[in-house]
């Protein structure tokens, strides 16, 4: 366990267990690195250096009121990176950690990258536009954020116990202990880091990013996405990488590395083996 300091004054929290080539995991919104646990312990005990850490504003990390962008992600990471001298590593993001990764890569170069993962990522863009007219629209996203702001605590526990997970799916059974997790790493957070975060997953625009990134990138999604729908994102992030796989999944979730962890772990080991 250890924190850094960025250059702006703010406090990253992470985990850095074990020796062996690092992978460094960038967690979802609005949670923490706690989220990875279950591949903390797997890629750990498979030989793996596994590093984790608080997005700015999340979990244990500084509650800041700024920097609640792609760039300042981006650049925390980058700062992370460089503080523990990381070489040949590989980057894994769920969610809007797999924006994080995009960014970083193509904003920070890939001279310390050997491969990375997106998982239910929010690339190339979740916002509907002119360019983009399979994404979502704006209005979701702000209802996200008039939610957030009425009572997030009540919002924290509608989103994990229905589509986050797919429990609200007929004969999907919910798991009370996953839904209090996930409403115990969001209440961890900062209400601000998380409202201005809506914004940075939803609105950012990573097609330039993803057009920039030579190493393998392995993305995995779930075909049932209710959060960042499978048709608008995994397929076409993996076209748009220089070395793209996309390794898809029917009926499954948005937060499958939880509730499929066991499919999605091997499938990820085997990747990285091959």
């Amino acid at each position: 366990m250890g924190t850094i300091t960025t250059n702006d004054g703010v406090e990253i929290f992470y985990k850095d267990w074990g020796s062996g080539q690092p992978i460094v995991f960038s967690h979802g919104w609005p949670l923490s690195a706690d989220d990875w646990d279950t591949q903390l312990l797997f890629f750990l005990q498979h030989g793996y250096r596994v590093i984790a850490h608080d997005r700015r504003g999340h979990g244990r990390s500084t509650q800041t009121g700024e920097g609640h962008d792609m760039d300042h992600y981006a650049a925390d990471l980058a700062a992370l990176t460089e503080h523990l001298d990381l070489h040949d590593a590989i980057h894994v993001g769920h969610s809007t950690g797999g924006g994080e990764v995009v960014h970083y890569i193509a904003q920070h170069g890939e001279s310390r990258v050997a491969r990375a993962v997106l998982i239910s990522a929010v690339p190339p863009i979740m916002v509907q536009t002119e360019s983009n007219p399979g994404g979502l629209p704006k209005s979701v996203f702000d209802d996200l954020q008039a939610q957030l702001a009425a009572n997030r605590s009540n919002f924290y526990r509608a989103l994990p116990s229905g589509p986050f997970y797919g429990y609200n799916r007929p004969g999907v059974e919910a798991s009370e202990a996953i839904i209090e997790n996930w409403w115990r790493q969001g209440m961890m957070g900062g209400a601000k880091a998380h409202y201005d975060g809506i914004v940075a997953f939803s609105q950012t625009d990573f097609t330039e990013d993803l057009k920039k990134i030579t190493v393998p990138v392995l993305v995995m999604h779930g075909e049932d996405d209710q959060i960042v729908p499978y048709a608008d994102s995994g397929p076409l992030s993996a076209e748009l990488v220089q070395n793209g796989t996309l390794k898809s999944y029917p009926g499954f979730p948005h937060g499958m590395p939880t509730t499929q962890a066991d499919v999605i772990n091997a499938d990820l080991l085997e990747w990285l083996r091959a």
